[in-house]
């Protein structure tokens, strides 16, 4: 199964969430149907959606970062669904080529929220990635994956520990 169509149903996942309120094991259990007959894909969608949402206030304060000057609450949710789930990725996905995150990430802003939403997931992304290249909090395992020195552990930008 393609990882997109997988991402598709995390974002529908986290949005659910997010306006129901819903504890994180319902909303997968009604979401992510469909995905569990094939195992590695279901995997994958869950362990994304339960760390994106244990990961949110962390992963906030990190967009809060690069949109210093936007109003947090204006940015559309999906826009910040869709930061969140790439983010995610980018610090606690090591397999996941970053390019794969932002590319994938990109393409949802445009298929689920505005117009201009890829421009301003592109920008965030960007902005991100070049803080956790710059700081040694880009940890990815595997050919291919990053052209420098992973970190020993993986942290965001920004974090305490930089």
């Amino acid at each position: 199964m393609r990882r997109r169509i997988i991402r598709e149903k995390v974002v529908q996942a986290l949005y659910a969430h997010e306006i129901s309120g819903d504890p994180p094991d319902h909303v997968i259990e009604c979401v992510l149907t469909g995905l569990e007959e094939n195992r590695p894909a279901y995997e994958f969608a869950r362990k994304l959606v339960l760390q994106t949402i244990s990961e949110a206030l962390e992963i906030d304060r990190i967009i809060r970062s690069k949109v210093t000057n936007w109003d947090f609450k204006r940015i559309a949710v999906l826009d910040r669904l869709i930061l969140r789930m790439a983010i995610c990725e980018l610090i606690f996905f090591k397999e996941i080529p970053p390019k794969v995150s932002m590319n994938e990430a990109i393409e949802l802003a445009k298929l689920f929220s505005t117009e201009r939403s890829g421009q301003f997931v592109n920008g965030v992304l960007d902005a991100v990635l070049n803080e956790m290249k710059a700081t040694g909090g880009l940890a990815k395992a595997g050919r291919g994956l990053y052209d420098g020195e992973p970190a020993r552990k993986p942290r965001g930008p920004s974090s305490p520990t930089s």
